[in-house]
């Protein structure tokens, strides 16, 4: 008679293997799926770690990710074996160094399948796009297809910049809760780029309150004088992400005064749309 909760199933040589519950849960649970359950909670775990900032205690993953303490110490253990947590001396853990390859080779691929949209996106506008993430408090581009006309805004893929200055950078912090976008922009006082840069926390935090509301977030000339961008977020994106258009002043603002259905951020919306359908997880 087996005894409760246990069961043995021969391998192929014969021998007998013995399965706890939470095994053969798992492995219904596989089947159900279709995945492999711990697979599922080690980039569950992992997540939670990027969501708490990147340094996080076990009893912190536990209580984020839900999982019992057992399970977040075997996964863990392996993902610190592997490269990908590291253990800090004060006993918390943090992402590790060998997920930059992952992350840099990720958003090279996300630069190339946005490039169709970008292009479409410039097509109808006549103007540079742009496609960016939020990385470590920073603003990175992952994507551009340029203007045609001679005059023009080029920013270099890969190129860092500060989200409180630039149409995408607002465009991202707009995607999250107002305490967390204060925690991206820091304690530091915001930096002046052009005289038109916005300084005062308090305004960037009503203008987000304002793009969320309209759905998109204009940068007149705050990164750089002459310079005019529309942004708005990806939806659907697995990280917060933006697409943009930015050009001279001068012609941007002719592109806002256009109504109907070759309107300005009707025109992206919908591109931004189909964008997200393909990123979305």
């Amino acid at each position: 008679m087996r005894s409760p909760g246990l069961y043995s199933s021969p391998t192929a040589k014969g021998t007998p293997v013995v399965a706890t519950p939470d095994t053969a849960s798992t492995t219904g649970a596989d089947r159900a799926s279709g995945g492999v359950q711990s697979v599922e909670r080690a980039f569950q775990l992992l997540e939670a770690l990027a969501d708490s900032g990147g340094v996080a205690t076990l009893s912190e993953l536990s209580t984020t990710s839900g999982l019992p303490m057992p399970t977040i110490h075997r996964l863990v253990r392996t993902l610190v074996q592997q490269g990908y947590v590291r253990q800090d001396t004060a006993r918390r853990y943090t992402l590790g160094p060998r997920l930059i390859r992952l992350g840099e080779t990720a958003g090279r691929l996300l630069g190339s399948w946005a490039r169709p949209y970008l292009a479409e996106l410039m097509e109808a506008t006549g103007e540079t796009a742009n496609l960016a993430v939020l990385e470590g408090g920073e603003v990175v581009y992952v994507g551009q297809v340029q203007s045609r006309r001679s005059m023009r805004m080029f920013t270099e893929v890969g190129r860092r910049v500060q989200p409180h200055c630039t149409g995408v950078g607002k465009a991202l912090l707009a995607q999250l809760p107002e305490d967390e976008a204060r925690a991206v922009l820091g304690p530091n006082p915001l930096a002046a780029h052009t005289e038109y840069t916005v300084t005062d926390p308090q305004e960037l935090m009503r203008q987000l309150a304002e793009a969320r509301e309209r759905g998109y977030v204009v940068d007149d000339q705050e990164q750089e004088i002459g310079v005019r961008c529309i942004a708005l977020a990806v939806p659907g994106a697995p990280t917060p992400t933006a697409l943009s258009v930015s050009g001279p002043e001068a012609r941007i603002r002719a592109l806002e005064e256009q109504a109907g259905a070759a309107s300005l951020v009707p025109v992206m919306q919908q591109i931004a749309t189909r964008l997200g359908q393909v990123l979305a997880p």
